[in-house]
């Protein structure tokens, strides 16, 4: 079983920014079967950019080579793992790292743990990890009154009216995430407002800018970037100071980081990666799910009838959690459907193996985890929304293997299941959600996947 962070390493450029500065470069072939550089320079650069996305590109390259390929970014060897079964076979002898800790870090120009003490280390993951524990179990009410909130709204609408579903998804994921992560300062739907225009101006440039150097060209893109991290910083401190040595009513995530001992720099930096990815992550789980649902009618209705078995008339508690396995399957398959991360990574930092062939050292290994997710060998007519394929132990073992379950979970996904499981429980008891006709949704690939346009559906109520 790898130990990786499933969202960690789905932003190839910055993971390889960290390699270049830390390794040097390496033009060792491997014999293991994939592209020339293009360019002498950029390596496959521009077939990346020319397949419009990562993704994209190695959904190409595998289908092509097979499970297990190379290229070449810049002067550094790259090997893409496409397949579960090589994925079991791939010996890495690393230490133990958080890629995605060290992916974000690297974006956001903070010191990457990558050459620090792995025990400090490991007890600041840990710290993280309980704070989102925590913070879910102090703020589960007020997950509930958020989705009771957006019930409402939509239950306010006329019945044929469209409803944008990525807008609505991403403002609710924002107010579960910051109030969960800092407090009831951002009860104050202003204070929301600015935070996703702040998010949404760091995000949109970890989607495109990065990968082909167009943010660093752009000097007027780039300090809206610079302007955004710098005013997300400047809150996180203002709630850090507020909330240092005092005691509040609802338990938050910072209050945990607080507890540790931590640098005031340590705690904004942990706070920041979780808003900003809890947030994306959250609202685009929330999203796919939603949509799912509108294309089967019959999967909605039995996700009803286990809500309406397993809650009755009453509201979900976070015992009853662990009861709604129906649910779980939904959005475990959601997640495999949606490809909610297509790729996964880590660096190969001593000689390692996969089958026959010898990865070399410092070698950034890539997890194709859209093509595992969509391979027929390990899931039955995998283009198919099927839940039902959840009740086989196999699936369940295959999707823990690739980080999306078990102890695989990052805490950020985590996170998105509690909160999507109660939003469902909540909607589905009270709407049926239907499709918008003639919609032809076209997904875009970059951190997380997200729909490529607004993804419009339509609800009714239920009688």
């Amino acid at each position: 079983m790898l130990d990786f962070a499933i969202f960690a390493v789905t932003f190839l450029l910055i993971l390889v920014g960290a390699v270049l500065y830390l390794c040097p470069a390496s033009r060792q072939a491997s014999g293991i079967p994939g592209l020339a550089p293009t360019d002498e320079k950029d390596g496959n650069l521009p077939d990346i950019i020319a397949d419009s996305s990562l993704h994209e590109f190695l959904v190409n390259l595998h289908e092509k080579y097979g499970p297990l390929v190379s290229f070449w970014f810049g002067r550094r060897l790259v090997v893409s793992l496409g397949s579960i079964d090589i994925l079991k076979q791939h010996i890495n002898p690393n230490r133990l790292l958080d890629p995605f800790e060290t992916m974000l870090k690297s974006l956001l120009r903070y010191q990457s743990s990558l050459n620090g003490d792995t025990g400090e280390s490991h007890m600041r993951r840990k710290l993280y990890e309980n704070g989102v524990t925590k913070s879910l179990q102090s703020n589960f009410a007020l997950i509930q009154k958020l989705s009771e909130e957006l019930l409402a709204k939509w239950l306010s609408l006329p019945e044929a009216q469209h409803v944008p579903l990525c807008q609505h998804m991403l403002g609710f994921a924002m107010k579960s995430v910051t109030q969960t992560a800092m407090g009831s300062s951002f009860e104050d739907d202003r204070e929301v407002i600015r935070f996703r225009r702040h998010h949404d101006a760091i995000w949109s440039e970890i989607g495109k800018g990065f990968l082909d150097g167009s943010l660093d060209k752009n000097m007027t893109r780039k300090k809206l970037y610079e302007d955004a991290l710098m005013e997300m910083e400047s809150t996180l401190r203002k709630v850090t100071k507020e909330r240092r040595g005092r005691s509040f009513n609802r338990h938050v995530f910072i209050d945990t980081l607080l507890q540790g001992s931590l640098s005031d720099q340590q705690i904004l930096e942990d706070t920041m990666i979780f808003s900003l990815a809890g947030c994306i992550i959250t609202a685009n789980l929330c999203t796919w799910a939603v949509y799912f649902l509108t294309t089967s009618e019959d999967v909605q209705q039995n996700l009803y009838k286990e809500m309406d078995r397993v809650l009755g008339k009453g509201p979900i508690t976070h015992e009853k959690i662990d009861q709604l396995r129906y649910c779980r399957q939904v959005l475990c398959e959601t997640v495999r459907t949606a490809k909610l991360t297509p790729i996964a990574a880590q660096l190969q930092e001593l000689e390692g193996r996969v089958d026959q062939h010898t990865i070399p050292k410092e070698t950034l290994v890539l997890y194709a985890l859209g093509v595992m997710l969509q391979d027929s060998s390990s899931w039955p007519s995998p283009y198919k929304f099927d839940p039902e394929r959840f009740n086989e132990e196999s699936a369940t073992k295959n999707l823990s293997l690739l980080g999306f379950s078990g102890s695989q979970e990052c805490p950020e996904l985590r996170f998105a299941y509690m909160v999507a499981t109660v939003l469902l429980s909540v909607l589905v008891r009270k709407l049926y959600l239907h499709p918008v006709k003639g919609q032809v949704m076209e997904t875009k690939y970059e951190l997380v996947t997200s729909p490529k346009e607004e993804a419009w559906i339509t609800v009714s109520k239920r009688s």
